[in-house]
């Protein structure tokens, strides 16, 4: 029997080196994390595995695991995950680090986004570069800008006005509409996109608003009994862009971190071209679940943003350090 010695072994793994030295060096795994269903379509998810196809095609060394439905973090887990260097990337809905950084609130503040052509125009104003840098300095930055807009569903009745929110006890995305839909009579109850629909099956909500995605991916239509979607008066739209931690960032060398700019630019790209799709499949899917389907007119609109200006326009302005400015640098791009 052939046996090994020490000086047979070494001269083994000399050779494996020379002949296989570009397999045997170690491949940099990044770990993706996100609150949405994996693999259903959900364009979020989407997003991210298309970055994680594109690195991987580009041969670099670079492979990116993708955990989707907070398969590894929690929704309200990953900002601080991904500063702290813990969480390599994530898609977020960056209101869900408001408690920590108040200006993200005006990236899902009541009417302030009219529709996806104005979202686009944002992403390149002084507002976007104003939250950018705070992301940064906080130890993330941007791969890909994503905003999505959403609507209002309810257990109960239709959603149109502000009176049609009096007495129900609704899940609110953030800081900034559960102020507005505080003043407009409803009671709040905080959760994230993912918790929903658990929320509505157990009774702790009577109504929700989230992104049109949202309301699909996570199967609301089979909760409620009418549903308000976007429309061509969007109260809703939401940042929920695909971060990546500067601590991972800094460790890539430079065809690591051009292949992730170059995949994220073709994520950015189908998102943008899935984001109004979103609003009318959610209008198709509600419908053929039987689910009533309103949309909301200039009048009813005006309704809620007057309630919107007297409570969480105020607020952020008034108690948000930078907010007044802030306000008004979004309020500027028209």
């Amino acid at each position: 029997m052939f046996r090994f010695n020490r000086k047979t072994l070494l001269t083994a793994l000399v050779f494996a080196g020379v002949v296989f030295g570009g397999s045997a060096q170690a491949e940099t795994v990044l770990k993706a994390s996100h609150q949405f269903p994996g693999g259903k379509g959900d364009a979020r998810d989407e997003m991210v595995q298309i970055i994680a196809r594109e690195v991987a095609k580009a041969n670099v060394g670079l492979k990116i695991q993708v955990y989707p439905g907070e398969s590894l973090f929690k929704a309200k887990e990953q900002w601080g995950a991904i500063t702290k260097g813990q969480l390599d990337m994530t898609a977020l809905p960056l209101d869900y680090a408001s408690g920590r950084h108040p200006q993200f609130s005006a990236t899902l503040m009541p009417g302030l986004v009219k529709n996806h052509e104005h979202a686009k125009r944002l992403n390149a104003s002084p507002f976007m570069a104003d939250i950018k840098k705070i992301i940064n300095d906080a130890g993330a930055m941007v791969l890909a800008d994503a905003w999505l807009a959403g609507g209002f569903a309810s257990k109960k009745n239709c959603i149109l006005w502000p009176d049609d929110m009096k007495g129900q006890v609704t899940r609110a995305a953030g800081p900034a509409f559960e102020q507005m839909l505080a003043g407009a009579g409803a009671s709040i109850s905080s959760m994230a996109s993912s918790e929903i629909y658990t929320g509505m099956q157990t009774g702790v909500l009577d109504a929700t608003n989230t992104s049109s995605g949202s309301f699909v991916s996570f199967r609301l239509y089979e909760l409620v009994k009418c549903y308000t979607p976007p429309g061509d008066y969007a109260l809703w739209f939401m940042y929920e862009p695909v971060l990546i931690s500067t601590k991972t960032w800094d460790k890539l060398n430079k065809k690591q971190r051009d292949a992730l700019l170059a995949a994220a630019k073709k994520s950015e790209s189908y998102f943008l071209g899935e984001a109004k799709k979103l609003d009318d499949k959610s209008v198709e899917v509600f419908k053929k679940a039987g689910v009533k389907v309103v949309t909301m007119n200039a009048e009813q609109f005006a309704a809620w943003k007057t309630i919107a200006d007297q409570t969480a326009y105020k607020h952020f302005a008034e108690k948000v350090p930078g907010g007044k400015e802030l306000l008004a640098k979004a309020l500027s791009v028209k």
